[in-house]
């Protein structure tokens, strides 16, 4: 069982889950996804993060910022970012694995397959979390068909692997039926709502169960 505990009170979550986190921008998701991402490592689990966003040298800094003192995590990075803007290195980082750019997704799925095969045999790393950040991105990029058949192969890795998967999308960016259509890949969405009175954000959870 996946322990979210710190993130969201008594809450576990079965091996092989694949959960959305969904909201408006400035809402936390992120920062939510990688809590959760954090609270692994800091537990020894494996920590893998696909990034459609921001470099790998960006997502370290931040994965880094959110572990416990003393952490030395077990962590894989698909950068789908660096190859396409041509901007920074692409040197060889044990860590990181580069995909040519958001729309290789045959690339990406294929790195993702590396880094668990890696962490499960050569680290014996029988839990791992991986984060897709983010879902809107590919949206921008690619259809919602080609996406929807990607994201169905990625969430199946993360049920075969037994790991828990974590998807990061920006729900005022589309459209209800595309939502809707998404939504349908996913075993427990997380949304959030936009605060409202300066207050926190609403935090919404369907399928999870505590």
């Amino acid at each position: 069982m996946y322990d979210l505990a710190d993130v969201l009170p008594d809450t576990d979550i079965e091996p092989g889950t694949n959960l959305l986190i969904a909201g408006p921008p400035l809402t936390g998701k992120r920062e939510i996804a990688f809590d959760i991402l954090a609270s692994g490592a800091n537990r020894g689990n494996g920590s893998i993060v696909v990034t459609t966003k921001d470099s790998a040298d960006k997502v370290l800094e931040t994965f880094t910022d959110s572990l416990e003192a003393g952490v030395d995590p077990d962590v894989g990075i698909v950068d789908c970012v660096t190859k396409q803007r041509g901007i920074g290195t692409v040197d060889d980082d044990p860590r990181i694995k580069y995909a040519s750019s958001p729309v290789d997704m045959t690339g990406i799925g294929i790195k993702l397959s590396e880094f668990l095969q890696e962490f499960y045999e050569g680290h014996g790393l029988t839990e791992n979390r991986v984060l897709l950040h983010s879902v809107s991105t590919l949206l921008m990029y690619s259809d919602l068909q080609t996406v929807f058949r990607f994201l169905h192969v990625f969430t199946g890795r993360i049920q075969s692997a037994d790991a828990m998967g974590l998807y990061v999308i920006d729900s005022t960016a589309h459209d209800d039926q595309t939502m809707n259509t998404l939504k349908q890949l996913f075993d427990a969405v997380i949304e959030l709502e936009e605060p409202t009175d300066g207050e926190e954000p609403e935090i919404r959870t369907a399928g999870l169960s505590s």
